[in-house]
């Protein structure tokens, strides 16, 4: 992310000043080194309006102003919520204030007189990191606002597959990291013969008997894998004695974050023809 002199050049700049002769010399020095929208005040408390209506993108504050001083200044900026971003360098005689108006958020000074070079110098930095700032900040808004619609999307889609999946099988199910049922629409407790657990867990006491132990292996490896199972055909001999074939599709699931959060998929008994 690279700010171009253009855009450098090309930023708002306030000039605060008790002394028109001072902003006099200001207004001259920048547009000689190329600024082009450079703007003034003789008013102090005028300031913070100002900046709060056109948002500046550098203020060069001098501090020592009657009614209202520099200092002042800066904690009425302060307090504007939409620039937490201070862009304050003080223009400064005394050396004694120079540590203070940094102590109070001002970001650079530059002392007075001025030094052309030290002049344009810190104030082409200062510039360069508050435009880097800005542009930063748009990145991140613009990236939330992404991410807001993406999820939006996304549980939008999730609830058209449910809806889809439901109406397509005997039952839908979802579960954990670490294999238990969290959704459950339709019997599918009551078809596979379990309480708590998952298809690859041990199944109870009672329903251990009942299944294929080869095809329970292979469903435990692909779960643990991670993998999806498209089709997976089981079996299971019920209490009665009688053989029941299901079959079972499933996907790991992920967060945002990419984290595996479980498993979901949907399955049906397959009946034996007449």
């Amino acid at each position: 992310m690279n700010i171009s002199s253009n855009e450098i050049f090309a930023a708002r700049i306030l000039i605060v000043d008790d002394q028109p002769a001072n902003v006099e010399l200001l207004r001259l020095l920048l547009k000689d080194a190329g600024y082009s929208h450079v703007y003034s005040t003789t008013e102090p408390t005028q300031v913070s309006e100002l900046h709060r209506s056109e948002p500046y993108d550098l203020i060069l504050l001098d501090l020592q102003m009657p009614d209202m001083d520099g200092f002042q200044v800066i904690e009425v900026l302060k307090t504007h919520d939409h620039d937490p971003y201070l862009p304050v360098v003080v223009l400064t005689a005394q050396p004694g204030h120079k540590l203070r108006a940094l102590q109070a958020g001002a970001k650079d000074f530059i002392s007075k007189p001025f030094d052309l070079i030290e002049l344009t110098t810190r104030i082409h930095n200062m510039l360069e990191v508050r435009l880097l700032y800005k542009k930063l900040a748009d990145y991140n808004k613009t990236l939330e606002r992404a991410v807001e619609q993406r999820t939006i999307e996304l549980r939008e889609s999730e609830a058209r597959f449910r809806a889809l999946t439901e109406l397509a099988s005997d039952w839908y199910w979802e579960q954990d990291p670490s294999g238990n049922f969290t959704r459950v629409s339709g019997p599918v407790l009551e078809m596979l013969g379990i309480s708590v657990g998952t298809f690859a867990d041990d199944p109870p006491e009672h329903a251990k008997g009942g299944w294929n132990e080869t095809e329970r292996t292979t469903l435990q490896a692909k779960i643990a894998a991670r993998e999806p199972f498209l089709d997976f055909v089981f079996t299971r001999v019920d209490t009665n004695g009688r053989a029941r074939r299901f079959q079972v599709s499933g996907e790991p699931m992920f967060n945002e974050a990419c984290r595996f959060v479980g498993y979901r998929g949907i399955g049906v008994e397959l009946l034996r023809p007449h």
